[in-house]
């Protein structure tokens, strides 16, 4: 199963964004072989309605669920629109919450997490 884990950085230490559409990158790993492909968000500093651009981009890498801190209500209805599985309040490194996930640790979300309008800069949304 391919997910998509919202990170700081690049690299498995890399603790997870807090943020979906304005996380600095992307992780997408494989559960079955552990391996990943971190790639930057070019959406994070856009002026409007980056939680649907990020959520784009990410159901263009072919991920079945995504793992992050929060998601904003536009990026939750677009990725459950695409069938994809939303799971927040992660926190800790990409490799911690990895493992996590493979051991059923996370329940997927029926709703988003937090309002429109509340990412990294006025008049934003996760």
């Amino acid at each position: 199963m391919k997910i998509c884990i919202t990170a700081q950085k690049d690299g498995l230490d890399s603790p997870v964004d807090p943020r979906f559409g304005r996380c600095q990158y992307f992780a997408v790993a494989d559960t079955e072989t552990s391996d990943v492909e971190f790639l930057e968000n070019s959406n994070k500093d856009g002026m409007g309605g980056v939680g649907i651009q990020s959520s784009q981009f990410i159901l263009g890498k072919g991920v079945q669920a995504v793992v992050t801190g929060n998601v904003g209500p536009n990026a939750f209805q677009t990725l459950q629109a695409a069938g994809i599985e939303v799971f927040t309040g992660a926190a800790g490194t990409v490799a911690e919450v990895l493992e996590k996930f493979k051991r059923g640790e996370f329940k997927s979300v029926n709703g988003p997490s937090v309002e429109a309008k509340h990412g990294g800069s006025e008049n934003t949304e996760i």
